[in-house]
This record gives structure tokens, C-alpha cells and sequence, in this order.
């Protein structure tokens, strides 16, 4: 079983926060560079939008796969991985706010109002930010771990909310086969996490009555 130095870990941690602002250093040169294509605003758009989805699979996967390796420091990185979900969320809410709308509030919350897709992803945005606010230290103590993870476990619902703007998305191109592969990774977590739970509780049972 791998279990790294607080060193190695903290090369560990430095590499994969290296690797995931790239997607955004990427954006921004392709933007000073004008190779965003024809249509910039949809680029990035869809850049952001898919990075979005990208970390929020990989979050839910780091319990599962801290489980199969018993890899236990796998469960630090979870946090910086979550918050780098928010900040692409952010980036591609932000796109929307700015280019779609130039800061007109009213506008924005009209076109949230009137057009399904957008109402779905607005609410899945709005969800991540109590989670990204929590994602400290000092909340944890102040809610106490078993209100933190109740909260924290709405991940599985945005992640769900952001498949489910992506498809509304697609719909009109008739191309599902993206949502369709994220949905099947998040509905495999989430079974996986059921299963462990439900075999955690008859473990439990059995134990207590082995003790009587």
C-alpha cells in the first residue's frame, strides 16, 4: 500500500494543481492568441462547461477509489479537486452573465426563468456554492462532520442537474452521447457508495449482534 511522505504528498498535490489550471491557461492563450474559432463565445462556453463536469466526476471518484486502493490520503485531495469544479462552474457562469448578457441582471434572470436548460444549470451553480464556501477546516468544526457530509453529498445532485443542462444542451444537435457517458459515471459512483453503505450497516448489524 502506497502511503506517501508529507513531502512526496505535497509534490503529489502541487502536480495535480499544476494539471488542472491548465485547461484555464489554455483558455486564456487561446484568447490572446484569437484561436478560439468562429464562434469564441461557444468555445468557451463549452470548455469551461465540460471542465465543470470533468472535476465533478473526478471528486466522486476519489472515495471510491480511495476504497479499492486503500489509498487513504486520497481523501485530502478531494477538497482542491471540488473547488477547482466551482471555479470552472464559476468561469462558465460567468460567460453567461458577460457575454450572453453583459452584466444585465434582469435580463439573466429572465432567460433563467424562461429556457429550461439554463434553470437547470443556474440551480446546479447556485448548489455548488455552499459547498465550496463549507470546503474549509473551521466550517467543518462549526457544522460538525455529519451535518458537513449531509451537505456535502448534494454533489451528487448538481453533478446530476449538470448532466441533465448538458443533455437539454445537446438536444437540439440530437447528440447524447457525452451526457449519456457522464450520467453513467455518476449513476456508477453512486451505486458504488450505496453498496458500501448498505454493506457498512450489515457489518455494523452483525456485529452488535455477535456481541449480545
Amino acid at each position: 500500500m502506497f502511503n506517501p511522505t508529507n513531502r512526496q504528498f505535497k509534490a503529489i498535490k502541487g502536480v495535480l494543481f499544476g494539471l488542472a489550471l491548465l485547461p484555464f491557461l489554455r483558455l486564456v492563450t487561446f484568447t490572446l492568441t484569437e484561436r478560439l474559432g468562429a464562434n469564441p463565445i461557444e468555445f468557451i462556453t463549452r470548455n469551461t462547461g465540460d471542465w465543470t463536469l470533468y472535476f465533478l466526476c473526478i471528486t466522486l471518484a476519489v472515495t471510491p477509489l480511495r476504497r479499492l486502493t486503500k489509498w487513504i490520503w486520497l481523501t485530502r485531495l478531494r477538497r482542491m479537486l471540488g473547488l477547482y469544479a466551482f471555479f470552472y462552474a464559476s468561469l462558465h457562469f460567468l460567460t453567461f452573465l458577460w457575454f450572453d448578457h453583459f452584466f444585465d441582471l434582469a435580463a439573466m434572470w429572465e432567460d433563467v426563468l424562461e429556457r429550461p436548460f439554463i434553470t437547470v444549470g443556474f440551480t446546479a451553480f447556485v448548489l455548488l456554492i455552499p459547498l465550496a464556501v463549507t470546503s474549509n477546516n473551521a466550517m467543518i468544526r462549526r457544522l460538525g462532520a455529519r451535518q458537513w457530509q449531509r451537505l456535502h453529498r448534494l454533489v451528487y445532485l448538481i453533478a446530476g442537474l449538470g448532466i441533465l443542462h448538458f443533455w437539454w444542451m445537446k438536444e437540439g444537435k440530437n447528440d447524447f452521447v457525452e451526457p449519456i457517458l457522464y450520467g453513467g459515471i455518476v449513476l456508477v459512483l453512486l451505486l458504488l457508495r450505496v453498496w458500501w453503505a448498505v454493506s457498512q450497516r450489515r457489518a455494523q448489524a452483525a456485529g452488535q449482534l455477535a456481541r449480545r
